[in-house]
């Protein structure tokens, strides 16, 4: 499943489940909510809360993925780093290895 894909059907899946939620709590408790001295239509105030939660989603995957990110990104940097300078001291003992297995292999000769 494709990367879009999946971050789309996890965004249908917190409005629907906020939606069915809210409506439950909403015909459970008979709450009415009032913005000032309004009333809010129940759809209306679950549609809002099901957007507050879309967004606190997207952003918590944001900060988790450059978190993340960074952090595999260091570590790849560091690994980088000791694996040169791992050549570079060792490369003189390398080189000569090197040459003794190419003096001292078994050579095919062509009849």
């Amino acid at each position: 499943m494709s990367f879009f894909k999946s971050f789309m059907l996890a965004i249908f899946a917190t409005l629907f489940l906020t939606y069915v939620l809210g409506i439950s709590f909403i015909e459970m408790f008979n709450v009415d909510l009032y913005v000032g001295e309004e009333l809010i239509e129940p759809i209306k105030a679950i549609s809002i809360s099901a957007i507050i939660m879309v967004i606190l989603v997207i952003l918590a995957f944001t900060i988790v993925m450059s978190v993340f990110g960074s952090l595999i990104f260091i570590g790849l940097m560091i690994f980088g780093a000791l694996a040169m300078v791992m050549i570079g001291v060792f490369w003189p003992v390398i080189f000569i290895a090197f040459v003794i297995w190419l003096l001292a292999r078994d050579k095919k000769q062509i009849a």
